[in-house]
């Protein structure tokens, strides 16, 4: 007799802790640059503008969301730190959001040099 494998199976859905602890390995966040500045964009879907805050601190992008959930009497949050690879003019740093998803644009400093030291990869 075969064990089920269907990912919806209700059997294999109780044994998937992974998955539920660092979720699906879906990416909610994007990261690339564009016209000289990182662009950043991560989904926070059923949170309002007012429940984000950013916080620049030490070359990090802090991004936390928080609001409660009167229906469920309970508290949805979202926390997440960004390091960028390149030096960042933060006094410059936008930040935007529109239908659940938080557009961050970080203008990289004129000729900033990549972070770190370089590995080849092979």
């Amino acid at each position: 007799m075969a064990l089920p494998t269907s990912p919806t199976s209700n059997w294999t859905q109780s044994l998937d802790l992974p998955s539920r602890l660092f979720g699906s390995g879906r990416t909610d966040y994007e990261l690339y640059e564009e016209d000289g500045d990182f662009v950043l964009t991560v989904e926070l879907p059923g949170f309002e503008r007012e429940d984000i805050d950013l916080h620049w601190y030490e070359g990090r992008l802090n991004v936390s969301a928080e609001r409660d959930e009167e229906e469920r009497n309970r508290r949805k949050t979202s926390h997440r730190t960004f390091r960028m690879p390149k030096e960042i003019e933060p006094d410059e740093i936008e930040a935007a959001y529109e239908n659940g998803v938080l557009e961050v644009r970080l203008p990289v400093l004129q000729n900033a040099a990549p972070r770190g030291t370089p590995i080849e990869v092979q």
